[in-house]
C-alpha cells in the first residue's frame, strides 16, 4: 500500500517552503505567493489523478475523457498544471509563465475563480526583486512544492488540504504581528463563536468582515450535512482572494464572498435592501479610525462629518458612532442584517461596554429593544496584533427573556498561558458554552442581570459591575507571626553562639 501524506508532513513541507522567502520579503506579502501555489498544486494534482482514472476507464478515448474532465469541480490544461511550471522552473521567464498559467486557470473556471488571482504577480520586480533573484526564489519554491503529492488518494483525510491552508494562514498571522489580526481570527475564538450562535440546516451564515474566512468555515462546519449558504464581504482584495481559495479547499464551492467596504458599500442585498441572515459572526477591526470615509464621496475633505441621513440603509438612526471608533458601526450593520429569530456573535474591544456619548445612546437602544443576550469577557493576548482583552457580544432577535448574561472568562485558570499568545483550551470553550446554554449565575464566573439592573447602572455593561471576581485575602494571624519571629531569633542566637565557640577553639 502506497504511503499517504499526513497533516503534519504536509504542514512541515509547506513551512519549509516559506524559507525561500523568509528574510527577503515580509511574511504578510509572501504568504500570498505560498498560498496561491498551494492552491495550484492541489488543483493540479487532483486534475492529474482524475485524468489517469479516466484514461484507464475509457481506454484512451479522448472524447469521453474530455467530457468527463469537463464535469470536474475545476478544469485545467497541461500548460496550467504545476508539473508544466516545474519543468519550466529554470526558465528566465518563469514569473511570466506562472502568471499565464493563473490567467488560464481563471479563464477555464470563470464562474468560480473570476478575479481570484487578480492581486498576485509572480513577475513583480517591486515585490520579488530583480530577474536573477526573483527567478531563483521561484525556482526554489517550485522545487519545495514538488516534494508534495496532493492527489486525493495520497492524503490521509478529506480535510487535510483545507487544514494545511488554515495552518499556514495562522502561522503567517502570528509572524505578521499587527497585520496578522487583519486577516485571521484564532481558531479557538472561531470555534467558541460558532458554538454560541448554533447554526442550523438551511441557515444563511454571514460575516461582513470575513478576512480569510476561518470564522465562516467554523460556523458552516456546525451545520449537519453542510446544508447552509455562506456569505461574506472583505475590504482587502488580496484577503478576499485568500478567503475564496480557503472556501474551495474546504469543499465549499458556492460561498458568496464579496469584495468591498461593508459599511459604505454592502454587497449582499435583496430588493435594494440589506439581505437578512439567520446567523451573523464577525471579528471586525478594533476601533477602526475613519470608518465612515466611504460615505464622503468625491471632493471630500477633512471636515467631513458622518450623518445618519447619508446611509441609504438607515443603519445609524440609533446613533452615529464616533469617527475614530467604528466598532458600533459594524454592530449596527450586523443587527440590521439579522433575520427574525437570528443569532449573532461579534468580537469587540471592551470600550463598547462603557464608552459614553453616541456609543452610550446606541447601547441604550440595543438594550431597550432587548437584542443583547450575553456579554463574555475573554482573556488578554488571544489575538494576533493586539494584547488587549476582548469581549464577545451575543445578540438575538425575538428574545423571550428580560435579562442579560455576563460571563468573565478572563481569570487565571480559564485559559492556557503562552509565551507569545494565550489560548483557550477545549475545556475553557466548553465551560463558557455550558454556562451560556444554562443561562445561569456561577460564583465568580457569571451573572444573570435583569434589564432594570442594567438601566440602574446607566446602561454601563462593564463586566466587573456584574461579575464579582474579588478574592478575599486570607486573614493573617499576628500572634502566630510573633511566635515565628521569636523562634527565629532564638535559633539565630544559638547559631551565633555556636559559631563564636568554633572561632575561639581555632584561636581566631
Amino acid at each position: 500500500m502506497s504511503q499517504k501524506f499526513t497533516q503534519d508532513q504536509i504542514n512541515n513541507v509547506l513551512w519549509q517552503a516559506c524559507d525561500t522567502f523568509r528574510g527577503n520579503i515580509d511574511s504578510s506579502t509572501y504568504k500570498d505567493y505560498i498560498l496561491v501555489m498551494l492552491f495550484i498544486k492541489y488543483l493540479s494534482d487532483t486534475y492529474k489523478e482524475r485524468l489517469t482514472e479516466y484514461e484507464e476507464r475509457y481506454a484512451g478515448d479522448e472524447v469521453r475523457i474530455k467530457r468527463a474532465l469537463d464535469r470536474e469541480r475545476f478544469m485545467m490544461d497541461e500548460k496550467s498544471t504545476f508539473d508544466y511550471l516545474y519543468d519550466k522552473r529554470s526558465s528566465p521567464e518563469i514569473g511570466e509563465t506562472i502568471n499565464k498559467a493563473l490567467a488560464q486557470i481563471e479563464e477555464k473556471n470563470k464562474t468560480k475563480l473570476r478575479g481570484v488571482f487578480k492581486n498576485i504577480d509572480f513577475n513583480s520586480e517591486a515585490v520579488l526583486g530583480k530577474a536573477k533573484e526573483r527567478n531563483a526564489m521561484l525556482k526554489n519554491m517550485l522545487e519545495d512544492f514538488a516534494k508534495l503529492d496532493l492527489r486525493p488518494s495520497k492524503l490521509s483525510g478529506d480535510d487535510v488540504i483545507g487544514n494545511s491552508y488554515e495552518f499556514l494562514i495562522s502561522r503567517f498571522a502570528s509572524d505578521a504581528g499587527k497585520k496578522g489580526g487583519e486577516f485571521y481570527t484564532p481558531s479557538q475564538v472561531s470555534e467558541l463563536l460558532a458554538r454560541l450562535v448554533k447554526p442550523e440546516v438551511n441557515d444563511r451564515i454571514y460575516d461582513p468582515t470575513c478576512g480569510s474566512g476561518s470564522l465562516l468555515i467554523r460556523a458552516y462546519q456546525k451545520v449537519p450535512n453542510g446544508k447552509a449558504q455562506i456569505y461574506g464581504q472583505e475590504r482587502n482584495g488580496q484577503t478576499q482572494a485568500l478567503c475564496l481559495m480557503n472556501m474551495f479547499l474546504h469543499g465549499i464551492d458556492d460561498a458568496k464572498i464579496a469584495w468591498g467596504d461593508t459599511l459604505s458599500n454592502p454587497q449582499h442585498l435583496e430588493d435594494d435592501k440589506l439581505m437578512k441572515f439567520q446567523v451573523v459572526v464577525a471579528n471586525p477591526p478594533f476601533s477602526l479610525d475613519k470608518w465612515a470615509m466611504g460615505f464622503a464621496g468625491e471632493g471630500s475633505d477633512k471636515q467631513f462629518k458622518m450623518e445618519a441621513s447619508l446611509d441609504p440603509y438607515r443603519r445609524f438612526e440609533w446613533g452615529v458612532p464616533p469617527a475614530s471608533k467604528g466598532d458600533f458601526a459594524f454592530v449596527l450593520h450586523m443587527l440590521h442584517s439579522l433575520a427574525e429569530g437570528g443569532r449573532m456573535g461579534v468580537v469587540l474591544p471592551h470600550g463598547v461596554l462603557f464608552r459614553g456619548a453616541s456609543e452610550k445612546k446606541i447601547r441604550e437602544q440595543i438594550i431597550n429593544l432587548n437584542l443583547l443576550d450575553a456579554v463574555i469577557g475573554l482573556p488578554a493576548n488571544l489575538f494576533f496584533g493586539t494584547g488587549i482583552p476582548a469581549t464577545i457580544l451575543v445578540f438575538k432577535q425575538n428574545r423571550d427573556r428580560n435579562k442579560i448574561l455576563f460571563i468573565d472568562a478572563s481569570g487565571e485558570g480559564y485559559y492556557e498561558k503562552g509565551k507569545n499568545q494565550n489560548r483557550l483550551r477545549e475545556e475553557d470553550i466548553q465551560r463558557i458554552v455550558d454556562v451560556y446554554d444554562r443561562y445561569e449565575t456561577v460564583d465568580k464566573f457569571s451573572y444573570v442581570a435583569a434589564i432594570d439592573e442594567i438601566k440602574e447602572n446607566d446602561y454601563n455593561l462593564n463586566i466587573p459591575r456584574y461579575v464579582d471576581t474579588f478574592e478575599e485575602e486570607e486573614q493573617v494571624d499576628m500572634d502566630e507571626i510573633k511566635e515565628n519571629i521569636k523562634n527565629i531569633k532564638a535559633e539565630l542566637e544559638e547559631v551565633e553562639a555556636q559559631m563564636a565557640k568554633y572561632l575561639e577553639e581555632l584561636g581566631l
